[in-house]
């Protein structure tokens, strides 16, 4: 398999040649701005002492770190007012920024939170996909309290943690003039993914914190998986139930060696239902990206490409999937990563965008099968679910089609 280039914002792998990455690294541009590819890029140091928050630019640490073992998780959303009446009554307004995903909570400090309020957030979160703050002060170490609050923390492999002593759990999101964003080494489409999902237990409730970003551009935006399973065909749905798919670290990993960098625990893979259900909502989601999933299991090679390529199109393509968010210094998202994919623009060079992340563990992902064994519940589609609460039957006829179960429904 081909080296892979990595995104500094995510960690994401769209696929490069060795000899692509050679004579990318013999012919650097000059110290004073290097060309960035958003699929690669690992980050430039300089030496900008006198920034504000020069104490969380990247650092690259010569470290070695013991593999993740696996780890009992359960999700704080169990524990949730379904009303949310704690988290909703202590905002000034709720926007709900699409149908199918995305809210901001307006008038919330994030610091101010009690234990019920984080718990009803993290339902929210699943419900809604990713749920935004504004003008938060919160420092990095809140940042992690909160993170904590919803699970253990994953340490990256390769990607940068902040100079400060102490940060390994954070993962630094940094471009600045130095970078300029090479624009022939990669397809936007490659750019969108769920944070390392190559784990075995991939994450869960994540957060972002911008501290430093330009007036305009720098944008992210967020794909619903659970919109994506529910706009699909009976029959696709059905299919789909019965993969799985292979994520890889491995091209990451190669990447940033290629780049003459240390990784610090070596690249893993692991094996993921194509749709997994979410444990304290019960809704199915379809769970590949472009840029950790390399192929389905089970099947030919061309039917994987063929259903990997009109998967990812419907992530990166179907805006009725999207929510955009234009940061400003001090915004905070709260994702979902087991429901969501995202991409960032990179449109903002030479301003600076500068953002801390905090990724908490989540369980191993369930099947649909292996989810309904397990609680005896039916997993559950969430338009289909909505449109019940509000009163909206929509007939579906499973005539002529199974499940590939050792079991009845």
């Amino acid at each position: 398999m081909a080296p892979v280039a990595i995104s500094e914002e995510s960690g994401n792998a769209t696929i490069g040649s060795v000899a692509e990455l050679k004579k990318a690294q013999a012919n650097k541009p000059t110290k004073e701005t290097q060309l960035f590819n958003p699929s690669f890029s690992p980050t430039v140091e300089t030496e900008n002492d006198d920034y504000q928050y020069a104490k969380y630019k990247p650092q690259f640490p010569v470290v070695e770190w013991e593999p993740l073992t696996e780890i009992e998780v359960t999700d704080r959303g169990h524990f949730a007012d379904p009303s949310k009446t704690a988290l909703f009554s202590a905002a000034q307004k709720v926007k709900h920024l699409t149908p199918a995903i995305g809210t901001e909570l307006v008038g919330i400090d994030l610091r101010q939170l009690t234990n019920q309020q984080k718990d009803e957030l993290a339902l929210l979160v699943a419900e809604r996909g990713v749920v935004f703050f504004r003008d938060q002060e919160l420092s990095i170490h809140e940042q992690l309290d909160v993170g904590r609050y919803f699970g253990p923390l994953h340490k990256h492999a390769s990607t940068p943690i902040p100079r400060e002593p102490g940060l390994e759990e954070v993962h630094v999101v940094y471009n600045d003039a130095a970078q300029r964003p090479d624009a022939s080494g990669f397809s936007k489409i490659e750019l969108w993914h769920s944070d390392v999902t190559y784990e075995v237990q991939p994450p869960s409730t994540t957060s972002l914190k911008v501290i430093t970003g330009p007036e305009y551009g720098g944008d992210t935006l967020w794909s619903s998986g659970y919109a994506l399973y529910s706009s699909l065909s009976l029959g696709m749905q059905v299919y789909l139930e019965g993969l799985t798919a292979l994520h890889s670290a491995v091209a990451q990993a190669d990447g940033y060696r290629a780049a003459g960098l240390h990784v610090r625990r070596e690249p893993v893979e692991s094996v993921h239902p194509v749709v997994r259900v979410h444990p304290v909502t019960g809704w199915k989601s379809v769970y590949v990206n472009p840029g950790f999933t390399l192929r389905i299991l089970g099947v030919p090679k061309p039917e994987s490409d063929t259903i990997l390529n009109f998967l990812f199109h419907q992530i990166a393509d179907n805006v009725d999937f999207h929510v955009r968010f234009h940061w400003e210094p001090n915004s905070v998202a709260f994702w979902d990563n087991r429901i969501v994919t995202h991409t960032a623009t990179f449109d903002f060079w030479p301003h600076t965008r500068h953002a801390l992340r905090v990724t908490p563990r989540g369980e191993k992902p369930e099947s649909v099968e292996d989810y309904e064994r397990r609680t005896g519940k039916v997993a559950k589609d969430r338009q289909i679910e909505i449109w019940k609460e509000q009163g909206i039957e929509i007939p579906q006829s499973k005539k002529g089609l199974s499940r590939a179960r050792g079991y009845n429904d």
